[in-house]
């Protein structure tokens, strides 16, 4: 059946798919809304990355004073820590992605039952640039 760590997982993605539902996140327009700031600028977005910065900043702390994880051997942190140019081009791609879609993956995965088509382009167009970074990437 499920393992202990499959059903957190499970848990902890409900809990963020509740969470980007009751944030407006998977909304589209909320989230161009945000981004327009010469234009009809809604800020309410800053108070839920606030609030997402003040959750994962506790969960940093805790996690660095654990010698391991608790569902696993040990962490697993990026082993490259410098800004290059693959980061400030895929950084630049997706801050392109989401300004022109107002979604990002996260919020798109939580908004597939909704079945709208825009979702269903931005999910296709997320894929073949996830297929050609990773044919990049090499």
């Amino acid at each position: 059946m499920f393992s202990k760590k499959s059903f957190l997982a499970l848990f902890a993605g409900i809990i963020f798919g509740i969470g980007l539902s009751i944030s407006q996140m998977t909304n589209p327009q909320k989230v161009k809304n945000f981004l327009d700031i010469g234009g009809q600028w809604d800020a309410s977005l800053i108070f839920v990355m606030g609030g997402a910065l003040i959750v994962s900043g506790f969960a940093w702390y805790l996690a660095k004073k654990r010698d391991k994880p608790i569902l696993t051997k040990q962490f697993y942190l990026p082993d490259n820590q410098s800004i290059d140019r693959k980061l400030i081009i895929g950084a630049i791609a997706f801050g392109i992605g989401w300004g022109v879609s107002g979604l990002c993956p996260g919020p798109a995965i939580a908004s597939i039952g909704f079945l709208s088509s825009e979702l269903a382009y931005f999910l296709v167009a997320m894929l073949i640039g996830m297929a050609v970074g990773k044919k990049i990437k090499g």
